[in-house]
């Protein structure tokens, strides 16, 4: 799960940091013996995202985040010890957001049924900065169904497809003017029945006399991005949709029979994609937002380039 401001609004974008791969995590190798290579302190993952077992979605990554900083001079020795494999060949590629954290993403969107492995081999491995890697990491899930959401701000509508067929269309309403929505595709983060939220959490104001001040908990949210982009349900918004078009604060409101069902149906890596906002799209790092760039734009981000998956 990705650590973000809980709330809606026009918060920046903040690293990723997932939550399985520290300590507490199930890696599949125990620590291994100093490497041979110099001696220098220890080059750790901090995360590995998604978790061992999960079922994810289509426009899921595979994210990985380093306790250190790993220099441009060791990535491309680093992401060939980082081995994607698949049940069917997928063509994909890792991409550095920043010096701490990299992702793997297909070139498009995953086959649903498809079982994944990477495996993390930092023994030996040097950062570029002193620090060497001391053990391996495994991490197994699959891609279930195809379940996207596609988001017309100007529409006001969602259109819910499961593999390719539409399942419902809701009613939303999404940012206002003051607060726009963040356009481009987002998988979804992750998501919680009830949730605290606050317009100071996301620099809108902590002053309770400011009609932008919000204090709520409320309930079925599905997280977008790491600066506060959820859908959900607000009890300022009851009734969304063209006939109310009352604007949120970079959130997609649902009614709460709708957002509770749309809660249901989703998942971690479903991709939410919204149109029509006047907001750009959302940075590729601000959540798991990879298919916001172009594939192009990816590569360029890769020290070792494209690659198709090992055979699983």
């Amino acid at each position: 799960m990705l650590v973000g401001a809980s709330a809606c609004g026009r918060g920046g974008s903040d690293k990723a940091s997932g939550e399985d791969a520290k300590a507490t995590g199930k890696p599949s190798a125990s620590v291994s013996p100093s490497p041979t290579k110099p001696a220098g302190p220890p080059m750790l993952l901090e995360t590995i995202t998604p978790q061992t077992g999960n079922t994810v979605g289509v426009a899921m990554p595979i994210s990985v985040v380093f306790t250190d900083p790993v220099a441009a001079k060791a990535r491309a020795t680093v992401e060939k010890r980082m081995k994607v494999s698949a049940s069917q060949p997928v063509a994909g590629a890792w991409h550095w957001m920043g010096d701490r954290r990299a992702d793997w993403r297909p070139k498009a969107y995953w086959p649903s049924g498809t079982k994944v492995k990477v495996d993390v081999d930092m023994k030996g491995v040097g950062n570029g900065n002193g620090r060497y890697g001391v053990r391996d990491y495994t991490h197994t899930f699959e891609i279930g169904d195809d379940v996207r959401a596609d988001v017309s701000v100007t529409g006001h509508t969602m259109k819910v497809s499961r593999n390719g067929k539409v399942v419902r269309t809701l009613s939303i309403n999404a940012g206002s003017a003051q607060y726009p929505t963040w356009n481009g595709t987002m998988a979804v983060i992750d998501k919680q029945e009830k949730l605290h939220m606050t317009s100071c959490s996301v620099g809108i104001t902590c002053d309770k006399g400011n009609p932008d001040y919000y204090d709520l908990t409320l309930p079925w949210d599905v997280h977008l991005t790491q600066s506060g982009t959820y859908v959900h349900y607000s009890t300022g918004d009851p009734t969304p949709g063209s006939g109310s078009a009352r604007g949120s604060h970079g959130c997609v409101h649902l009614s709460l029979s709708d957002a509770k069902w749309f809660y249901g149906q989703v998942k971690q890596g479903d991709p939410v994609t919204i149109t029509g906002s006047p907001r750009a799209k959302a940075p590729a790092d601000n959540g798991y937002a990879a298919f916001n760039l172009t594939w192009d734009q990816w590569l360029a981000g890769s020290a070792s380039g494209d690659q198709t998956t090992a055979t699983l």
